[in-house]
């Protein structure tokens, strides 16, 4: 699957687990909610990955660690908070240089309607899915 069809599997996953609990849930119940969704779909789900940092010849283990990586393509980075801040947008283009992907979901779980609270990042670029 290309990094288009992951994010439809991923949008479609999480829309299935939000109609099941609406908002409210902390971010661990849905991170760990929709690794097994996409798990049961068949796809390779890393939870909480490392992401080290390479400054010049040094590569260092800092803490940065993505919610969910799929098929090494895509970074999913889960929310749930009131709205999205910047600097949540910047985390997840922070990661996608980190990572070498290009594509990656910022998803806020606590909205009444997913889908105003899914965000569709490619470094350089916004969409909302």
């Amino acid at each position: 699957m290309n990094e288009n069809e992951l994010s439809k599997e991923v949008v479609d996953a999480a829309i299935k687990i939000h109609k099941t609990f609406g908002p409210g849930l902390l971010e661990k119940a849905y991170e760990e909610c929709l690794a097994f969704e996409l798990r049961k779909r068949g796809l390779k789900v890393d939870q909480q990955k490392g992401l080290p940092l390479t400054y010049e010849e040094v590569t260092m283990e800092v803490g940065y660690r993505v919610d969910i990586l799929v098929e090494n393509k895509l970074v999913v980075e889960i929310k749930s908070v009131r709205a999205l801040q910047e600097n949540d947008t910047a985390q997840v283009l922070t990661y996608l240089r980190l990572s070498g992907c290009k594509l990656g979901l910022l998803i806020n779980f606590n909205v009444v309607l997913l889908k105003n609270g899914i965000k569709r990042l490619i470094l350089g670029q916004l969409h909302e899915e």
